[in-house]
């Protein structure tokens, strides 16, 4: 074997590392990684989601878990590839708990990104392929039990004569998806959902909603959607696909249930959950409670004077009941973000005069560029074709550590501002404010740090261009009972007024259910500490309180995008089953609370 080929390269360092693991060396760990180095771990080391930055960050974790978690057998999977310097490699490993697969990049000096994630645990794994289940046991049996009435049993006893380990608040894509994560590996979990069926988060919303990320991008777990199936996926289709999920993976779905409170009881160990099932009361006593309430949680309504006094219709966006209604009617529609421009573009087909009241910069990209210049290598049919799945795709994306992910992006929206430069002077000259992040840095990072700021035109921006949806600038002061009026005195008439506003922190939800206690306790949801426009420092490293271990013994919070669902459902749920099976599970850098919302 060539030493200094791209194979020899990676051989070479996983030999090393795996020495220097074994003996618990941390000299000699520190030895080959590079200077401006990152070891990102999904589990495998931590029992956490962490990234360790610089040599002594990797020490000290490496010296902290080393002995519980006894790696070894680092292998190359598959052909190492070299460009600019740096060779990369994707790898496996395994633990005393689990086996791993990860990714290993490679520069002048050593190790820069080392990516380890736990795929499953040992005597744990998923049945499937060659294991699963018979389906029916041969032979003639007195009083044998069907399928059917197996599963109406479990139905039955589960929540009533039989505990769930897990209760997950929540039935939408996130909660759906973890729950056949669960289902998988023998996690007994009931899901709570407050609509009549799964899907209707979805139906329930603007008719005109739409998935604005493309397909490739938005696959549920173990299922994917068929190769016929739209790149943006309309609301009502998406909904009847999560209802059709939910029954084909034999989740415990409780609709029409509405969860009252919940409290941790420490003498039992156990979350005390009540809930109120179409008109029953339950009281649910699962060892561990998860949030999957949306990162669209509670929604930021203002409290202006005079709201009480408008006289037409005025709600938060998460309420819009859609268009039809407001045919020849005055619309103000409050925010400039994804929902504001998608309200306002319905509201205008559906023949309302439309004003969109900015009160900051927006991010706006057009859809097309997108998918064509920051996802096509990733997530396309362009990389199904170049043997990219979303699965391959999920890992290529967590191998990059989220300090590296701005230098990485800047460019990349560089090249959609000169691609788009006339759409982008049209926009301005209607006096659309826009933006590009604090550091240039694009859409990604404006969705890791803030979830908000941003919107990726399907439409919506070529009306404002043309003036037909028209713009008003500044914040909003006070309702008046004809209108809106603004802090520079402008009055806007309206006969709906829509508050795109965003919402708040996921622990919002954890105020509600349980308490402002814990909710402070556990602290803000999401963004990375960044340091920019609504992500206050100090730097996290990782989406805070996601998928992993909180401040409050068993609360988890689950959720975001149907990418992030797909993916981290995978880590949480390997989480859950390892406390279930009693392995143990020592937490490495539990997350700290520097902000309570």
């Amino acid at each position: 074997m060539d030493a200094a080929s791209p194979l020899g390269r990676i051989e070479t360092f996983l030999t090393k590392l795996g020495a220097a693991l074994a003996a618990a060396d941390t000299e000699a760990l520190k030895g080959l990684f590079a200077e401006d180095c990152y070891w990102r771990d999904l589990v495998a080391f931590t029992w956490n989601i962490k990234t360790m930055e610089g040599r002594d960050a990797i020490a000290a974790m490496a010296a902290e878990t080393l002995a519980g978690v006894n790696p070894r057998n680092w292998a190359v999977e598959g052909e190492p590839s070299e460009a600019g310097g740096i060779t990369e490699a994707w790898i496996t490993f395994e633990t005393d708990a689990v086996r791993g697969k990860g990714h290993v990049r490679l520069n002048a000096e050593g190790c820069w990104t080392l990516l380890t994630t736990a795929q499953e645990l040992k005597g744990h794994e998923e049945t499937k392929g060659a294991t699963r289940d018979h389906g029916v046991t041969h032979g003639a049996f007195k009083d044998r039990e069907t399928w059917a009435e197996a599963r109406a049993r479990e139905e039955k006893e589960l929540g009533y004569t039989e505990h769930p380990y897990c209760v997950i608040i929540g039935g939408g894509q996130g909660g759906i998806g973890l729950g056949a994560r669960l289902k998988r590996i023998g996690v007994p979990t009931i899901i709570v959902e407050k609509n009549d069926r799964p899907g209707d988060s979805w139906r329930k919303r603007y008719k005109s909603l739409c998935l604005h990320d493309p397909v490739w991008y938005d696959h549920l777990p173990y299922i994917p959607f068929p190769d016929h199936w739209p790149v943006f996926s309309p609301k009502d289709k998406l909904g009847d696909w999560l209802e059709y999920y939910t029954k084909v993976m034999e989740l415990n779905y409780w609709s029409k249930t509405v969860c009252e409170n919940a409290r941790y009881d420490e003498a039992a160990g156990e979350w005390v959950v009540k809930v109120n099932r179409d008109g029953q009361d339950v009281t649910l006593r699962p060892k561990q409670l998860i949030l999957a309430t949306g990162m669209s949680a509670v929604p930021n309504v203002p409290s202006l004077p005079g709201m009480d006094s408008f006289t037409g219709d005025l709600h938060h966006s998460s309420k819009h009941p859609g268009p039809d209604q407001y045919a020849g009617k005055r619309a103000v529609v409050v925010g400039s973000n994804n929902s504001s421009h998608d309200i306002c573009a319905a509201l205008w087909e559906a023949g309302a005069d439309v004003t969109m009241v900015q009160r900051s910069s927006t991010h706006i990209v057009k859809s097309d560029s997108l998918m064509d210049i920051a996802m096509g290598d990733l997530y396309s049919e362009r990389a199904v074709a170049n043997g990219i799945d979303h699965h391959t795709a999920d890992l290529v994306f967590a191998s990059l550590p989220y300090k590296v992910l701005p230098a990485v992006q800047v460019p990349v929206y560089e090249a959609i501002k000169e691609r788009d430069a006339d759409f982008y002077n049209r926009l301005e000259k209607a006096g659309f404010k826009l933006d590009w992040g604090d550091d240039n840095s694009g859409l990604f990072m404006k969705y890791l740090r803030r979830g908000s700021g941003y919107y990726i035109d399907v439409g919506a921006s070529e009306l404002i261009c043309d003036g037909e949806v028209k713009l008003a600038h500044g914040q909003a002061s006070e309702v008046t009972p004809t209108g809106l009026k603004l802090e520079d005195g402008t009055e806007l008439p309206a006969d709906v007024i829509v508050f795109a506003t965003g919402y708040g922190s996921m622990n919002g939800w954890a105020a509600q259910l349980i308490s402002q206690e814990v909710a402070d306790k556990v602290g803000k949801v999401r963004g990375l500490g960044s340091a920019t426009t609504k992500d206050p420092g100090p730097w996290e490293g990782e989406q805070r309180n996601m998928w992993k271990p909180t401040q409050q013994e068993a609360l988890w919070f689950h959720g975001g995008n149907l990418h992030q669902s797909r993916h981290y459902s995978q880590f949480l749920a390997i989480q859950l089953k390892a406390r279930m099976e009693g392995l143990p599970t020592p937490v490495y850098g539990l997350q700290e609370v520097h902000h309570l919302s």
